[in-house]
C-alpha cells in the first residue's frame, strides 16, 4: 500500500528548487524556486533568474502549529 502525506498533515516545510533559463538543447525552464511553510505560506521565492532562496524556519512556529492542528488528535499510534 502506497501512502502519500500532505505537508500540512505532517507539518512539513516544502523546499522547492527549480531550474531556470535557456538550456543548450533549446529547452526553456522558468524557475520559481521557493520555501513554503506547512500552511502554504511562501516564506521566500525567486521567481526567475539565477540566485539562492533562503528562509528562516522558526521551530517555535512549528510547535504552535502542532498544538493547533486538530488532525493530530485523531492519530492512532501503534
Amino acid at each position: 500500500m502506497l501512502l502519500r502525506a500532505r505537508a500540512i498533515e505532517n507539518l512539513a516545510y516544502v523546499i522547492a528548487p527549480a531550474q531556470g533559463g535557456l538550456h543548450a538543447n533549446g529547452r526553456e525552464t522558468h524557475g520559481h524556486s521557493m520555501v513554503i511553510d506547512p500552511w502554504g505560506v511562501i516564506l521566500a521565492e525567486l521567481a526567475a533568474g539565477e540566485g539562492v532562496v533562503i528562509a528562516e524556519i522558526d521551530p517555535s512556529h512549528r510547535a504552535k502549529l502542532r498544538t493547533s492542528l486538530p488532525a493530530l488528535d485523531h492519530r492512532v499510534l501503534k
